[in-house]
């Protein structure tokens, strides 16, 4: 049986409505805490069951971030602070004041940005395999940066598909899920999905996904908030794995320019975790697992 309850609510936001899932417990109590987690660049909130699943007695409220999943209609640009400005309104939406927050790739930069311009709101922060600065080539045009970092997950948000069956034999054959495929990345891979007239396509668009992912490299915004995270009042933790987006080695950040900023970041905690890659880390049985206990910790030091 599962621990927990599910449901969706639709939070107000400046240009529209943001889709945001909840896990309840399934017995409630008033002591019961709450996290909030943030998906990745072309993620949805389905991101995030197998991690609920390893987080009994814990309410996750984990949003559609604007351009992506149901909150694609969502008008007006993105970028780290529209997202953190939305994650706002999703804890008032909630009643929360301050809580755990849990960021997965994109949305551990989204994270860090919230912890800077709303340092009220965030109890714990813990960064998987994101927020702080990627070892991304300078000087290059905002294409070839998408392409250098994300590469065929940007050339994903390209095609075209007849119908969800196809899409999810694009995903099978996606090095990545080679040995994690479930009826729960089925289910996150088919929401993904939205009509373009007589076919299917992925929901977040290209040009989302340019500018989140050139604003997360290069902007001012999170430029700020990446010089603040020092003065944090908690300490960080960061979990990294040692494989990429396609299940190569090295991950996303390589030894040295990891050590190098650990380095600059004392109150950051790294552990990583082996035999995972970028999504299995948090979209698998086996990563939920590994990495429940670190989050479980967050509750008991809030």
């Amino acid at each position: 049986m599962s621990s927990h309850t599910y449901r969706t609510v639709d939070v107000p936001v400046s240009g529209g409505l943001l889709r945001v899932g909840v896990w309840d417990p399934v017995s409630p109590t008033a002591g019961d805490p709450t996290a909030l987690a943030i998906h990745g660049v072309t993620a949805s909130h389905l991101a995030w069951p197998f991690v609920v699943e390893e987080l009994p007695g814990v309410r996750i409220i984990a949003p559609d971030l604007r351009g992506r999943g149901a909150s694609n209609g969502v008008d007006g640009p993105a970028g780290m602070a529209a997202h953190a400005a939305d994650l706002v309104a999703v804890l008032d939406a909630f009643g929360e004041r301050s809580v755990p927050v849990f960021g997965h790739s994109m949305g551990a930069f989204v994270a860090v940005t919230l912890a800077n311009l709303a340092p009220e709101r965030v109890a714990r922060l813990v960064l998987i395999d994101g927020g702080l600065p990627l070892d991304a080539p300078a000087g290059v045009s905002a294409e070839a940066l998408v392409q250098a970092i994300l590469g065929p997950t940007a050339e994903r948000l390209s095609k075209r598909f007849a119908d969800v069956p196809a899409y999810l034999d694009f995903w099978r054959a996606h090095p990545a899920f080679a040995r994690d495929w479930s009826a729960e990345l089925e289910a996150y891979f088919a929401y993904d999905l939205v009509p373009d007239g007589d076919a299917l396509r992925p929901a977040t668009s290209l040009a989302t996904t340019t500018d989140d992912t050139v604003d997360m490299n290069t902007g001012s915004t999170l430029s700020a908030a990446l010089r603040a995270l020092p003065a944090f009042v908690s300490p960080v933790e960061l979990i990294t794995v040692a494989r990429g987006l396609l299940d190569e080695p090295p991950g996303l950040y390589p030894p040295a320019h990891l050590a190098a900023l650990l380095e600059a970041l004392p109150n950051v905690h790294h552990v990583e975790v082996p035999d995972l890659n970028h999504y299995t880390v948090v979209m698998s049985e086996r990563g939920a697992r590994a990495i429940a206990p670190i989050l479980s910790r967050e509750f008991s030091a809030h």
